[in-house]
């Protein structure tokens, strides 16, 4: 498993390494891990598709923030990060990023062993998901396109027509369905990541931006209405969703 520290302060990148080497011991486990102190350095990597199971991040460094690595971070959703801050007033920015801890220098052992016990976890959970890889399949004027559940943004239905959006900008259109939305969508909506917005969308809280008066905001650019009907749902399935990310 791959680790990437990153903090502009050496002193600081010198006592996570050495908490590291501590975890390591007791948990019996053994990473692969890169130090940085230009966080720069780390955003391109990340720009080139070199990514980390895990980041370990200050959150005010020059150049590059603990926030944008996150946010660039998030759109992959491929890996999983531990901010550690000399102050807790960036921890609403950091939930909204979805990171799994929050620390608060200096770190005891047994706060950095938990979250890293949960960072790993979090990382071999992805990784099952991953292996298992479920599909959608959309019935097409080409025929059926099997669609990775991870990939969908939101799914849309249009006149009995749907638009499965998804995360590198494509589409996919179905033909006329002759089923109810609520029967097409029956077993992709059952993922707890999937939650009904509007009598017509299905959304992937994974890549909500954030919530609006009547809106769900994507990390796509895309707005999808959200009925007033499910308003207070959708934020409570929401804020939940988000909470079990960050725990």
């Amino acid at each position: 498993m791959k680790i990437v520290v990153c903090d502009d302060y050496t002193r600081d990148l010198v006592t996570v390494e050495r908490l590291l080497e501590r975890y390591e011991k007791s948990a019996n486990v053994t990473f692969d891990v890169e130090k940085f102190s230009d966080a720069s350095q780390v955003y391109q990597k990340i720009l080139r598709k070199e990514l980390a199971d895990i980041y370990i991040l200050d959150m005010i460094m020059p150049e590059k923030t603990g926030i944008d690595i996150g946010g660039l971070l998030e759109k992959t959703g491929k890996s999983v990060v531990i901010y550690i801050s000399s102050s807790n007033e960036y921890a609403m920015e950091a939930y909204g990023v979805h990171a799994v801890r929050y620390l608060l220098k200096p770190v005891s052992d047994e706060i950095f062993g938990e979250a890293m016990d949960y960072a790993v976890s979090h990382v071999k959970l992805n990784q099952d998901l991953l292996y298992k890889d479920i599909r959608y399949p959309v019935k097409t004027r080409n025929g059926i396109v099997s669609v990775s559940c991870s990939d969908i943004v939101y799914i849309e239905n249009a006149a009995r027509i749907l638009e499965v959006h998804l995360t590198d900008g494509r589409s996919v259109r179905s033909i006329f369905i002759r089923k109810s939305f609520d029967e097409e969508i029956k077993e992709i909506a059952e993922d707890r990541a999937f939650v009904r917005v509007h009598k017509s969308f299905l959304v992937n809280m994974n890549y909500i931006k954030s919530l609006g008066q009547g809106f769900c905001y994507m990390e796509n650019g895309r707005s999808v209405p959200v009925s007033k009907t499910r308003a207070a749902a959708v934020k409570r399935e929401y804020l939940n969703f988000v909470t079990e990310q960050y725990r």
